[in-house]
């Protein structure tokens, strides 16, 4: 095992003590089980852990690998229960490094060399905040810099995009093409559209050329890999479908509403085919099916819960209920600060929602459908709600549903809260959207919902509502989502909404052991007990005491999936 020191334990030793495949001790182990207990080794055989204690386990066990954490910390890895696998596509730039126009025309400019006029170049990942000039990239800096190429660039957390004028053209907009549906087309002053389409970009993406799985597998197993050094064993893929092909492999065109350009990665069917291959080097993958139509989904074999603990369905979700803020069009029941009359866009009827609810309610699917706006958790809790009055009364009520409303950012009413504690609805959010997202919230949120946005501590002490988190690619690193969760802070450094904090432990274990539970796994994974599976990091600080800034630029030192080395941050200096 690479990277860790050997141990050759004599035959008298190995006869003493029972054999086992590595021991990590002399370290501050997070067993993060009910009680939080803190031990100081633990004993793996196989790919499951087998004992936790003090260092009087040496005596007990040998293995032919140890590690010495001499002093540092190993707890369960995060388990991210909001991933868009991310992989990079030829026609791709690193958009998302960009901290200047300059630099985002300099990239287009090297792309359109190497791919040559007309060719599409696609981007996902910038950020207004980043950028020198604080203000959203528009087709008339595209155009300024690849008048040749169509372009189109996904803002970080795909709410919406730019193009240039050639790609507009393409894709048929123009000052009088009517907004998408769920959608909106910014204007400029002369009424043109200025090249920014917020969350129904569908029209241009169509267009876009998408590489075959021979080409993205590779790229894919290089993103995967990728999040093991940020800690992230275990992850909800928010991009999946049952589909038999990844986009412009065989498969359905993106749709209106909501598919980005981190489509191009993992159908159900291509990922149970990587895992086989190589599932014990990669984290582990629960895969939310977006809802594919009553007729398609009665037709899929498989429902919640199918598969192994490399790779399983999920929860139908990605739906999206709503917009986002990074549109921004995430639905409110209250105005836009300084937009009045504007509060956001729902995107299906009441009917509309109910049917996609029940349909996939009577076939045995988890929900965990996307809403952000407090009217669109409004909308969804009681789509939920009717689903499961239904299914009560007709006797079909499962016992443990573990339904969810994925994001629920803007926080609802109280009789919304209550509806969702009776039924038992749980949340899976993004605590560090606080953290990344501060600057639009400040733009566009009244006092109130600005101070409790991605609130923790209401729902889950206040209401008693189950909560897991995750990250949405914004950005992945679960550190910065602890530190938002504990701190309540933005990179200004204001604190919003105190009283929303939670502690460094509730923290650690809804990045932790709730995500297992999500996903119905946790007797297998999210803890470090004996019996379950040996996914573990290792942090060269105490996340109960270190300051909390070394969260937010904290790294991890190694990352281990069933007991398998397969992150070592000396190997990649």
């Amino acid at each position: 095992m690479a990277g860790l020191a050997l141990v050759l334990c004599g035959a008298s030793g190995a006869q003493a003590r029972q054999m086992a495949d590595l021991i990590l001790h002399n370290g501050q182990v997070l067993t993060v089980d009910k009680r939080f207990a803190v031990a100081s080794a633990v004993v793996v055989r196989g790919d499951r852990i087998v004992a936790v204690g003090g260092e009087g386990l040496l005596k007990r066990f040998a293995a032919r690998d140890v590690v010495d954490l001499k002093g540092r910390t190993l707890m369960p890895g995060f388990i991210d229960t909001h991933l868009h696998p991310a992989p990079i596509k030829p026609s791709d730039i690193a958009v998302a490094s960009a901290t200047s126009m300059a630099q985002v025309q300099a990239m287009l400019r090297d792309k359109a060399r190497a791919l040559g006029p007309g060719q599409w170049i696609t981007g996902y990942g910038w950020q207004e905040a980043n950028l020198a000039e604080k203000r959203n990239i528009t087709r008339a800096d595209l155009d300024a810099a690849v008048p040749d190429n169509p372009v189109l660039l996904v803002r970080a957390g795909s709410h919406s995009a730019v193009a240039n004028s050639l790609a507009l053209k393409l894709a048929g907009i123009d000052r009088n093409t009517p907004d998408p549906a769920g959608g909106l087309i910014e204007h400029d002053a002369s009424g043109e559209p200025n090249g920014i389409i917020r969350e129904s970009y569908g029209a241009v993406l169509r267009l876009i050329p998408q590489p075959g799985w021979d080409v993205m597998k590779p790229a894919t197993v290089t993103w995967l890999r990728s999040i093991l050094a940020l800690g992230i064993t275990s992850f909800h893929d928010a991009s999946g479908s049952i589909d038999d092909e990844p986009y412009g492999a065989g498969g359905p065109a993106p749709g209106e509403q909501g598919l980005d350009l981190l489509g191009a990665g993992m159908t159900f069917r291509r990922a149970r085919e990587l895992y086989a291959e190589m599932g014990d080097r990669l984290p582990r993958v629960t895969m939310y099916i977006s809802y594919p139509g009553a007729a398609r989904l009665k037709a899929f074999p498989h429902h919640t819960g199918y598969g192994d603990n490399h790779v399983r369905l999920g929860a139908i979700g990605e739906n999206a209920v709503d917009g986002g803020f990074t549109g921004p069009t995430a639905w409110l029941l209250a105005d836009y600060k300084g937009q009045p009359g504007f509060r956001g866009k729902g995107r299906f009827t009441d009917a509309q929602l109910q049917e996609m609810v029940d349909t996939a309610a009577v076939a045995g699917w988890q929900m965990g459908l996307h809403c952000i706006g407090d009217a669109a958790i409004v909308q969804t809790v009681n789509a939920y709600d009717m689903a499961l009055k239904r299914l009560a009364a007709q006797g079909k009520m499962p016992a443990d549903h573990r339904w969810f409303t994925d994001h629920f950012t803007i926080m609802p009413p109280d009789a919304t809260m209550q509806t969702m504690a009776r039924d038992k609805v749980m949340i899976a959010q993004q605590p560090n959207f606080l953290y990344n997202l501060e600057d639009r919230y400040t733009q566009v949120l009244d006092d109130w919902r600005l101070a409790h946005n991605n609130a923790v501590a209401t729902p889950v002490k206040k209401f008693g509502l189950f909560m897991a988190f995750g990250s949405d690619n914004l950005p992945v690193g679960p550190l910065v989502g602890l530190y938002a969760a504990i701190t309540r802070k933005g990179p200004s450094g204001v604190v919003h909404g105190a009283e929303e904090a939670v502690s460094r432990a509730e923290a650690i274990r809804m990045y932790t052991a709730n995500g297992a539970y999500l996903s119905w796994e946790e007797n297998q994974k999210g803890t470090l007990e004996p019996g379950k599976l040996a996914d573990m990091i290792v942090l060269p600080f105490d996340p109960l005491t270190a300051p909390p800034e070394a969260l937010l630029n904290g790294k991890v030192d190694m990352t281990f999936v069933g007991g398998k080395l397969v992150y070592d941050s000396r190997l990649r200096r």
